[in-house]
């Protein structure tokens, strides 16, 4: 074959498929789902999901669907990355998080951590981690000019920045941030007592790290408050905008140029399982600051965002803590792709308490096996080209834009924490969201689907206790959790958990797929199943039955099946599937609810725990 000049044209041969072809195909597949009359851009519509802030993905991207110009890495708008090289040279800074009180402990698992992968230390320092004084002890055996400290010390960061200073006086080149946030701080609190005085000391410290540690940063524009409130990702953003740009005014305000200020903020965003959502919101967020330092006059070597990513505790299970090694591999994956600076993956039992050494040691080899193994450091935004990426990081900067601007309007991020708009928008989406996961549309492996409820409880020593008073701090599994919690509960005040009777009608194939799919519902609340025929139910010890079966059998049996069930006892009678048109036969039977894909799983399961008794 001779290959034509221009190169190799692998479809050559192949006439251009149209998009209405496609949209064909897509039509005959609905057809034998039962919609028959769905065709054209309707067809193709009926396959698109639904996303927060408005956004929406459509199952087909094309050189159509434009996007603005990406630019290129380390140029504005720094879509493509804050450095030209990007994390291919020598990766992504793996920063791994340390809180544990005891500073003997905590130095142990620092050095171990730098010995075998990590590259730099972010310690939670105060009442919510490591004591201010047992600063020296924790970075004891550590060379700060080879790797940075970043400070998480809310209201004693000042305290907290003193002694890492001093620790560092002596070191030519430490390098790593303070962690002023003062913002972040209220909007974790709710006090605005001392915001005017953190404000001040941040500003303070952004001064002299200017003038005399060119290594460090001051403050970091930390929007994981706003996240782990059940924020959406472009709330995320224009919360963390507004509050880049309240810092750059109060630095500009007390004497330091716009470049010296803009190089005193790095930003900290959460990372999730959407891998790419994640990498979109990373691209976003660095177009969106590029906008701002535009307007306020930043020059182009010092208006690339700084970036640290962080693993989501939002998508953390207590239940099941297993999978949250996958959820943080695909989480550190997409903040690897979206051109983070830092990457920090929590330890899978975050959500129990304090991390062992094994969680610890997950948690960075997950790093090192992307960044040596699956070398995905070696390619500038492998992402960037992708139809489908670059346009939804048009879209979702455009969506925190206009929060961001509904924040600047209302006077700021300050003022939109102090008169509740921040807090009332990301309640009204955690609520939204909160109805999803309650029907299951956005399931959580190992609680709200495949629960399993004989694993062994995983224990670990309680953290300290966080800020609060301001913001809430959610998980996806809150509403489960408390099922299981009350079963939990029940288990040990009398040996064994709620139990539901599945009654089946006919033979193992009519009723094995709903039988399954109540079987998983059930015990997503902590309930456990016995299975059997109707006759049986008076044996089981339960007093609450979902009668499973065929759609032709119950039409047969159902209404029989249900009156028998009551006659024998049971307080209460589901049925699994949708009733269509008999709704109201079974219900005069006597079947009180129905159980199918899409119900309020929660609240059958409130319902049915309530019914049997928690203890």
């Amino acid at each position: 074959m001779t290959v034509p000049p221009e190169g190799l044209s692998l479809a050559a041969e192949f006439p251009d498929a149209t998009r209405e072809q496609w949209q064909h195909l897509v039509e005959g597949v609905l057809r034998k789902s039962g919609a028959q009359d769905v065709v054209g851009t309707a067809a193709e519509d009926a396959l698109a999901t639904d996303l927060q802030d408005g956004l929406r993905v459509r199952p087909l991207y094309t050189a159509t669907d434009t996007a603005a110009a990406p630019g290129y890495p380390g140029l504005p708008p720094f879509v493509r990355g804050g450095r030209p090289q990007g994390s291919a040279v020598s990766g992504w800074d793996v920063r791994q998080r340390h809180a544990h009180p005891d500073a003997r402990v905590s130095n142990e698992a620092v050095l171990a951590d730098l010995e075998n992968g990590v590259t730099s230390l972010w310690l939670t320092v105060g009442g919510a981690g490591l004591p201010v004084d047992a600063l020296p002890q924790v970075l004891d055996g550590v060379y700060l000019d080879l790797a940075s400290v970043t400070l998480d010390a809310g209201d004693e960061f000042a305290a907290a920045a003193e002694r890492l200073l001093s620790l560092g006086a002596e070191v030519q080149g430490a390098s790593g941030n303070l962690g002023a946030d003062p913002l972040g701080l209220l909007a974790r609190t709710g006090d605005d007592s001392r915001t005017a005085e953190h404000l001040a000391a941040a500003t303070a410290l952004a001064v002299r790290c200017t003038g005399g540690h060119p290594g460090l940063r001051a403050l970091t524009v930390d929007a994981l408050g706003y996240h782990e409130a059940g924020a959406s990702t472009a709330e995320e953003l224009g919360c963390a905008l507004a509050t880049g740009i309240a810092y750059l005014r109060e630095l500009t305000a007390a004497g330091l140029t716009v470049d010296e200020a803009a190089g005193q903020l790095e930003f900290r965003f959460a990372a999730t399982a959407d891998q790419f959502l994640t990498i979109a919101k990373l691209r976003a967020a660095r177009r969106l600051w590029a906008r701002v330092a535009e307007v306020s006059g930043v020059s182009a070597a010092h208006a690339a965002q700084r970036q640290h990513a962080v693993t989501s505790t939002v998508m953390m299970t207590e239940r099941d803590p297993w999978v949250n090694m996958l959820r943080t591999t695909v989480a550190c994956l997409a903040a690897g792709l979206g051109g983070a600076d830092a990457v920090t993956v929590l330890p899978f039992d975050e959500a129990l308490g304090l991390p062992d050494a094994f969680a610890r040691r997950v948690a960075r080899n997950t790093q090192s096996i992307l960044l040596e193994e699956s070398h995905l450091a070696r390619v500038v935004d492998p992402a960037g080209g992708s139809w489908y990426v670059e346009r939804l990081t048009d879209e979702l900067a455009h969506a925190a834009w206009q929060w961001f601007q509904e924040i600047e309007r209302a006077g700021g991020q300050a003022a939109a924490l102090r008169s509740g708009l921040v807090g009332e928008r990301i309640a009204a989406t955690w609520a939204a969201r909160s109805a999803e996961l309650a029907h299951r549309r956005e399931p959580i492996t190992g609680v709200s689907e495949f629960p399993n409820l004989a694993e062994q409880p995983v224990v670990r020593e309680p953290a300290p206790a966080q800020p609060s008073g301001g913001l809430p701090k959610v998980r996806r599994s809150d509403a489960y959790d408390a099922l299981r919690t009350r079963s939990d509960e029940r288990l040990a005040a009398t040996g064994e958990r709620p139990k539901v009777f599945l009654a089946t009608i006919g033979p193992a194939a009519a009723h094995t797929g709903r039988s399954s799919f109540a079987a998983n519902l059930f015990q997503a609340g902590g309930a456990e199943t016995v299975v059997g025929q109707v006759e049986a139910f008076a044996a089981s010890g339960a007093s609450v039955a979902c009668i499973c079966s065929s759609d032709k059998l119950y039409e047969e049996s159902a209404e029989e099946a249900a009156a028998a069930l009551r006659s024998a006892g049971a307080r209460r009678i589901l049925l699994a599937g949708k009733p269509g048109e008999r709704r109201e036969a079974y219900r005069r039977a006597g079947v009180d609810e129905f159980v199918f894909a899409g119900c309020d799983a929660v609240a059958v399961l409130t319902s049915v725990i309530d019914e049997i008794g928690a203890v």
